[in-house]
């Protein structure tokens, strides 16, 4: 398939009723074309209806000149948006620059945006911490990495963007590397994946991970892995492979 049809495909998946991850118009999906230019779901688009022109090609350039000013207006916003479209007409998910900015701080390849219930479930509770305090299986690890980035809530939009670069540069200065994870408190969950393949199988696995959670919570509470079991399943040569495995399974 070529790439906009991978991410077509995509965008089906993770639209499906079932899985119950977006509903309506919810979530966004993008793709990086090169240094410049991404691939992203239009805004008002339904991922499970989806069609080839429901994809943008856009300048992130022009939608980073966003994040130097407080003072933009909405009806400002719009226009870079609209201005950053260079192929069929529409106007962009209003996360264009998150996921921009994803772009512009990691290697991520595919960017996947969705507000899976059971995820929800805990990011509007009084303890979305929980998410990020452990690690509950060795597929847990695998799929998602041992650290993940929880973002506190902020309006949507430029001050989400800003508010999830100063958290992936906080996580670089600690670990060294970009997260696969990123949850946002009463919002939702971000995948930075280097394929569509995989962005579909970490968020699977995300979803998972936090059903586990919440049985758990029912049972006395999570009992996470070891450090050292956790450190050992990070080190282990066949990780990548397993990964890769994963990502192909699980779409």
């Amino acid at each position: 398939m070529t790439d906009t049809a991978d991410l077509l495909d995509l965008c089906h998946h993770l639209g499906q009723p079932a899985r119950d991850l977006v509903v309506a118009t919810e979530g966004n999906v993008s793709m990086r074309v090169d240094d410049t230019r991404m691939l992203i779901k239009a805004s008002g688009r339904s991922m499970e209806t989806m069609t080839e022109q429901d994809l943008l090609l856009v300048d992130r350039t022009r939608i980073m000149t966003l994040l130097a000013s407080d003072t933009d207006s909405d009806e400002r916003i719009a226009a870079v948006y609209r201005d950053s479209v260079l192929s069929t007409t529409g106007t962009p998910s209003v996360e264009a620059i998150l996921h921009a900015v994803i772009y512009d701080l990691t290697d991520a390849q595919v960017v996947a945006h969705t507000h899976p219930v059971a995820i929800n479930a805990i990011l509007c509770s009084t303890a979305p911490e929980l998410l990020v305090a452990g690690d509950l299986f060795p597929d847990h690890v695998v799929a998602l990495g041992s650290r993940r980035l929880l973002v506190p809530y902020v309006d949507p939009g430029v001050p989400l963007a800003r508010a999830v670069r100063r958290g992936l540069e906080d996580f670089y200065r600690e670990y060294g590397y970009a997260p696969r994870v990123i949850y946002l408190v009463n919002h939702g969950l971000v995948v930075l994946a280097g394929s569509t393949s995989e962005a579909g199988a970490i968020t699977a696995m995300a979803v998972k991970a936090a059903r586990v959670l919440h049985g758990t919570l029912a049972a006395g509470g999570p009992a996470f892995l070891p450090a050292d079991q956790v450190a050992r399943i990070e080190g282990r040569p066949d990780e990548q492979y397993r990964r890769t495995i994963l990502g192909k399974d699980m779409r």
